[in-house]
């Protein structure tokens, strides 16, 4: 029988550690661009970055459904603080500071006056690198709606399915990223008890799972740069199978405690998603006017490790603080209030 989905508050190490897995991805992908972008060359880091290009986001959205089973049932009302207003707060608070941090490069594009433009522009055209807190709340609602609609759930994972395939481009993002990423969230809620005796099975059998990866680690490879990974049907298939790639091999990181800072940037995976662009930037701008690195893939590989040291950094710095809105939900940002833990009341990001 699959394992049962954990129903205590306690966090699972493999979880945590595939959530660092994954920010760690995705902020390697905007530092590694960014600097190619500036340079116009490519450096070592593009390959990793392309190799991991079918199953970045697939598995971030499929951890992200992994333990809707714990609160789907519950009323509407607390439902859409926690798995709505929760990233709504986040994500119009972060993309305010983006916009102001991006201004003057707005300007320079849209005229001042354009500037509020691309400001409400945002709220339906998510801005920036802040596109996945703007998705989830979409996904939560449509699993839930389908839920008390009754839809079988075996219908509604074959359009989602069909709909990755397709694809579909129609230019905005949230058509275009609800049709090739849904199928992976609802999978992560609809098999989570699978995903979680998977996990268990490669805990106890660690050669086997080591072997497997590499099999995988071969396959992925042999289509990316086959130029093969983006055809319908094997698109799927590469994002299921790196998913489950990334949580086998979280279970092995896991189990060494060498690997706990990948634990610990995926136990606060959305303050470093929130906050990473500004040191990210910063970083850039500053190893590229000086030129004192002429490696474009050490440059990438420098920014990306101080875009996540920085965003920590911040964290750490304003987490007791006035400030500690940034990324902590207050009071007033609640529908419904939880019981306040020791120490305060306030809901952190994660």
């Amino acid at each position: 029988m699959a394992t049962p989905v954990p129903t205590d508050a306690a966090r699972i190490d493999w979880v945590d550690t595939a959530k660092g897995v994954c920010i760690i991805m995705v902020v390697m992908l905007h530092s590694t661009f960014g600097v190619e972008l500036a340079v116009g060359g490519e450096g070592f880091m593009h390959a990793f970055v392309a190799f991991a290009k079918p199953f970045r986001m697939p598995d971030f959205f499929l951890i992200s459904g992994l333990f809707l089973a714990r609160v789907i049932d519950r009323d509407w009302r607390t439902y859409t603080d926690r798995k709505v207003i929760h990233f709504a707060y986040f994500y119009l608070l972060w993309m305010t500071i983006q916009l102001v941090v991006k201004a003057p490069g707005l300007a320079s594009e849209h005229g001042w006056a354009g500037v509020p433009g691309q400001y409400a522009l945002a709220f339906i055209e998510p801005f920036g690198t802040l596109w996945f807190i703007y998705m989830l709340p979409i996904f939560f609602v449509v699993t839930k709606a389908a839920r008390q609609l009754r839809i079988p759930p075996l219908a509604l994972w074959l359009v989602a399915a069909a709909l990755e395939i397709a694809p579909i481009h129609t230019g905005w993002t949230v058509p275009d990223e609800f049709a090739a990423r849904f199928v992976y969230f609802y999978t992560g809620f609809l098999l989570a008890p699978r995903v979680f005796a998977m996990a268990e099975a490669a805990s106890a059998r660690p050669l086997a799972a080591f072997a497997g990866l590499t099999v995988w680690a071969l396959v992925n490879g042999a289509l990316v740069f086959g130029g093969y990974s983006d055809l319908p049907l094997v698109s799927l298939a590469l994002g299921f199978a790196g998913a489950c790639a990334v949580i086998v091999l979280s279970v092995l990181l896991a189990k060494a405690w060498v690997f706990a800072p990948i634990r610990f940037c995926g136990e606060h995976s959305i303050v470093v998603y929130l906050a990473f662009f500004l040191p990210m930037a910063a970083t850039r701008a500053v190893l590229l006017h000086t030129g004192v690195i002429d490696s474009v893939g050490a440059v990438s590989l420098i920014v990306t490790a101080a875009a996540i040291a920085g965003a920590m950094a911040m964290w750490w710095v304003v987490r007791n603080t006035r400030f500690a809105f940034l990324f902590t939900r207050p009071d007033w940002a609640h529908l419904v209030l939880r019981r306040a833990p020791a120490g305060g009341r306030l809901q952190p990001a994660e």
